[in-house]
């Protein structure tokens, strides 16, 4: 069986941590987010990235950094496809379907951006991936701008309020 990444709301977080059986979870939430925070109380590997959903540095918001990607880069490597992996976010539409992409990309170096990005979007039609995410992984995976262009080639996603859980072979 394919190593799985699960992508999902923090509203659907528990029955897909029931579901998944992972071991290994990414939560990412806004700073201001204390719901999220109970959330992650639990037994597991956790990576808690901690910033606002925006795609450009703004007064008074923390934007995601180079280290929080890096973060991300490191835990991907040491779930290296051993078993699921659950990935959060407060609506489950843009950071945590960014970071599933950043994730597949990570574990795939050879692995055409493009085709990644369709299959992001195939699973995931409300997925509005992070644009700064996506810039500052494709800087340090030195893809040379490739995923940079597949996101944006597969553009916004269709309107939700949430985005529905999903399934992301990290060999998509």
């Amino acid at each position: 069986m394919t190593p799985l990444i699960h992508v999902t709301p923090l509203s659907r977080l528990s029955e897909t941590l029931r579901h998944s059986g992972a071991v290994y979870r990414v939560s990412m939430a806004s700073p201001d987010a204390a719901a999220s925070r109970e959330a992650d109380r639990g037994s597991g590997q956790v990576l808690r990235l901690v910033f606002h959903d925006i795609a450009e540095e703004r007064p008074g918001l923390v934007a995601p950094t180079e280290g929080d990607v890096a973060a991300l880069l490191d835990f991907a490597r040491q779930w290296a496809g051993r078993g699921a992996l659950v990935i959060n976010c407060y609506a489950g539409i843009s950071r945590s379907p960014t970071a599933a992409f950043i994730v597949a990309a990570a574990l795939q170096p050879g692995r055409d951006e493009a085709e990644l990005a369709m299959a992001l979007r195939r699973r995931a039609p409300a997925a509005t991936p992070n644009a700064r995410l996506v810039e500052l992984a494709d800087a340090l995976l030195q893809r040379n701008g490739r995923m940079t262009a597949a996101i944006r080639a597969i553009g916004r996603g269709v309107d939700a309020f949430e985005g529905e859980p999903f399934t992301f072979p990290h060999d998509a």
